[in-house]
């Protein structure tokens, strides 16, 4: 699959706070490329009174359990975004966008994909297994979010990655764009012992 992440550099590492999951402090304008999405043509392809908060993508899929969750926040930073799709795909156990079917994006983007619409709280939760690095090990292991707010055109936020793991180095949180705040975490386990990435994100600002 292209990969459509591009990291900026110097520019992108004057908001960078070094804490996972934080937002950029300081950015009051909109990004002009905000909607230059590609693969997030999927995002709004289920209505989000169809949606549950908490969804599992990964029933009978080899692989670690993981749960990613967080809250969704409106552009302050403090104001929980109830309603905001969250959509998701990653690589399998293998690396791969594997076992996708129906329509061109569900195989493109393999089994490992769904939407969750975030609850009155702004949060979001997802059942699903740790993804592998690319096979040819060009990007570290990683999953793909995508924003749909009511009224407004999808866009893409940080990946999910996973701090002190392959290629999730200091070049790497160096040139993060920080859309939606960073998206490295830090791996702990929840009560059931399942992997647990908490991936908070603040609302784009509109161009």
């Amino acid at each position: 699959m292209l990969e459509r992440r591009t990291f900026l550099l110097a520019s992108s590492a004057l908001f960078l706070t070094g804490a996972c999951g934080a937002a950029a402090p300081g950015r009051t304008g909109a990004r002009s490329d905000l909607y230059q999405c590609e693969g997030c043509e999927p995002t709004f392809q289920h209505p989000a009174a169809s949606l549950g908060s908490d969804v599992d993508i990964a029933r009978g899929e080899r692989g670690e359990p993981l749960v990613l969750e967080g809250v969704v926040r409106q552009a302050d930073g403090v104001t929980p975004a109830p309603g905001i799709i969250v959509y998701l795909h990653q690589t399998n156990a293998d690396g791969l966008y594997a076992n996708g079917s129906g329509d061109e994006w569900g195989r493109r983007h393999g089994r490992l994909r769904g939407w969750a619409v975030t609850d009155a709280s702004g949060r979001y939760r997802f059942r699903t297994i740790k993804p592998a690095p690319y096979a040819d090990m060009t990007m570290p292991a990683h999953i793909h979010l995508m924003i749909g707010e009511p009224g407004r055109r999808p866009y893409y936020v940080d990946d999910v990655v996973f701090d002190g793991e392959y290629k999730v180095d200091a070049a790497y949180r160096a040139n993060q764009e920080l859309r939606g705040g960073s998206g490295i975490v830090r791996l702990s386990r929840d009560a059931d012992g399942r992997l647990l990435a908490v991936r908070d994100i603040i609302l784009e600002r509109h161009p």
